[in-house]
Protein backbone atom coordinates (compact mmCIF):
# COMPACT_ATOMS: atom_id res chain seq x y z
CA UNK A 1 0.00 0.00 0.00
CA UNK A 2 1.29 3.65 -1.05
CA UNK A 3 0.92 6.30 1.48
CA UNK A 4 -1.04 9.48 -0.28
CA UNK A 5 -1.19 12.73 1.58
CA UNK A 6 -5.00 14.13 1.56
CA UNK A 7 -3.56 16.35 -1.35
CA UNK A 8 -2.96 14.14 -3.63
CA UNK A 9 -5.89 11.80 -2.98
CA UNK A 10 -8.30 14.79 -3.76
CA UNK A 11 -6.51 14.74 -7.43
CA UNK A 12 -8.26 11.73 -7.93
CA UNK A 13 -10.79 10.89 -5.80
CA UNK A 14 -13.84 12.77 -4.04
CA UNK A 15 -13.33 12.83 -0.27
CA UNK A 16 -15.95 13.39 2.01
CA UNK A 17 -15.60 13.80 5.95
CA UNK A 18 -18.60 12.02 7.58
CA UNK A 19 -18.24 13.66 11.52
CA UNK A 20 -21.62 12.71 12.25
CA UNK A 21 -22.09 9.01 13.69
CA UNK A 22 -24.31 7.19 11.17
CA UNK A 23 -28.04 7.13 12.27
CA UNK A 24 -29.33 3.83 13.05
CA UNK A 25 -32.51 3.10 14.53
CA UNK A 26 -32.43 0.81 17.86
CA UNK A 27 -33.93 -1.80 16.07
CA UNK A 28 -31.19 -1.48 13.03
CA UNK A 29 -28.84 -1.96 15.56
CA UNK A 30 -29.79 -4.79 17.72
CA UNK A 31 -30.27 -6.55 14.02
CA UNK A 32 -27.08 -5.59 12.92
CA UNK A 33 -24.92 -7.15 16.07
CA UNK A 34 -27.01 -10.15 15.89
CA UNK A 35 -26.51 -10.62 12.34
CA UNK A 36 -22.69 -10.34 13.23
CA UNK A 37 -22.89 -13.16 15.67
CA UNK A 38 -25.23 -15.29 13.03
CA UNK A 39 -22.02 -15.01 10.69
CA UNK A 40 -20.08 -17.02 13.59
CA UNK A 41 -23.04 -19.50 15.48
CA UNK A 42 -20.15 -21.77 16.75
CA UNK A 43 -17.68 -19.67 17.96
CA UNK A 44 -17.69 -19.44 21.70
CA UNK A 45 -18.00 -16.40 23.47
CA UNK A 46 -17.06 -14.99 26.87
CA UNK A 47 -19.71 -14.45 29.50
CA UNK A 48 -19.64 -11.59 31.91
CA UNK A 49 -20.15 -13.28 35.75
CA UNK A 50 -22.83 -12.27 38.18
CA UNK A 51 -23.97 -9.19 36.15
CA UNK A 52 -27.31 -8.97 38.06
CA UNK A 53 -25.28 -8.73 41.98
CA UNK A 54 -23.18 -6.14 40.91
CA UNK A 55 -23.31 -2.21 41.82
CA UNK A 56 -24.60 0.05 39.46
CA UNK A 57 -21.75 1.59 38.79
CA UNK A 58 -19.58 -1.33 38.55
CA UNK A 59 -21.58 -3.49 36.38
CA UNK A 60 -21.20 -0.46 34.02
CA UNK A 61 -17.59 -0.90 33.59
CA UNK A 62 -17.74 -4.75 33.47
CA UNK A 63 -16.56 -6.06 30.11
CA UNK A 64 -14.55 -9.36 28.63
CA UNK A 65 -12.47 -9.89 25.52
CA UNK A 66 -14.32 -11.93 23.08
CA UNK A 67 -17.79 -11.77 24.59
CA UNK A 68 -20.68 -10.72 22.43
CA UNK A 69 -20.07 -7.51 23.14
CA UNK A 70 -16.82 -7.11 21.92
CA UNK A 71 -17.67 -8.51 18.71
CA UNK A 72 -20.18 -5.74 17.84
CA UNK A 73 -17.50 -3.15 19.18
CA UNK A 74 -15.13 -4.91 16.53
CA UNK A 75 -17.82 -3.49 14.09
CA UNK A 76 -16.70 -0.45 12.18
CA UNK A 77 -21.00 -0.07 10.58
CA UNK A 78 -22.14 -0.20 14.86
CA UNK A 79 -18.72 1.86 15.71
CA UNK A 80 -19.59 4.45 13.58
CA UNK A 81 -23.02 4.53 14.77
CA UNK A 82 -21.72 6.04 18.20
CA UNK A 83 -20.71 2.32 20.10
CA UNK A 84 -17.84 4.03 21.94
CA UNK A 85 -16.35 0.73 24.13
CA UNK A 86 -17.28 -3.24 24.77
CA UNK A 87 -18.60 -2.35 28.14
CA UNK A 88 -21.65 -3.57 29.32
CA UNK A 89 -22.89 0.03 30.44
CA UNK A 90 -22.11 1.21 26.70
CA UNK A 91 -23.57 -1.88 25.33
CA UNK A 92 -27.02 -0.94 27.42
CA UNK A 93 -27.25 2.66 26.44
CA UNK A 94 -26.46 1.88 22.63
CA UNK A 95 -28.40 -1.09 22.36
CA UNK A 96 -31.36 0.65 24.57
CA UNK A 97 -31.52 -2.51 26.18
CA UNK A 98 -32.58 -2.69 29.87
CA UNK A 99 -30.35 -4.84 32.51
CA UNK A 100 -32.41 -7.70 32.53
CA UNK A 101 -32.45 -7.66 28.31
CA UNK A 102 -28.82 -7.31 28.92
CA UNK A 103 -28.81 -10.07 31.53
CA UNK A 104 -30.11 -12.11 29.39
CA UNK A 105 -27.31 -11.86 26.13
CA UNK A 106 -24.56 -11.84 28.34
CA UNK A 107 -24.93 -13.19 31.76
CA UNK A 108 -22.69 -16.61 33.01
CA UNK A 109 -26.04 -17.45 34.99
CA UNK A 110 -27.14 -18.07 32.01
CA UNK A 111 -24.74 -19.73 30.00
CA UNK A 112 -21.84 -20.64 32.14
CA UNK A 113 -18.07 -19.18 30.85
CA UNK A 114 -18.83 -19.16 27.14
CA UNK A 115 -21.91 -18.45 24.86
CA UNK A 116 -22.46 -19.74 21.55
CA UNK A 117 -22.93 -16.56 19.09
CA UNK A 118 -25.64 -18.27 17.28
CA UNK A 119 -27.42 -18.37 20.75
CA UNK A 120 -26.51 -14.82 22.22
CA UNK A 121 -27.96 -13.59 18.60
CA UNK A 122 -31.16 -15.67 19.24
CA UNK A 123 -31.39 -13.53 22.48
CA UNK A 124 -30.68 -10.81 20.99
CA UNK A 125 -33.56 -11.30 17.81
CA UNK A 126 -36.03 -11.63 21.27
CA UNK A 127 -35.55 -8.56 22.30
CA UNK A 128 -36.72 -7.50 18.74
CA UNK A 129 -40.51 -8.43 19.75
CA UNK A 130 -40.40 -6.97 23.61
Amino acid sequence: MKHQTREQLLAVAQVEQDLQPASMSRKQRLERWAELLEQIPQQLLSTIFETEYRPVEVRAMLRSDNSPISVAFADTTLRSAGLQSDTYGEAKRFFELSDAQLHEVICYCHFGTTVSAATAARTIRSTLTE
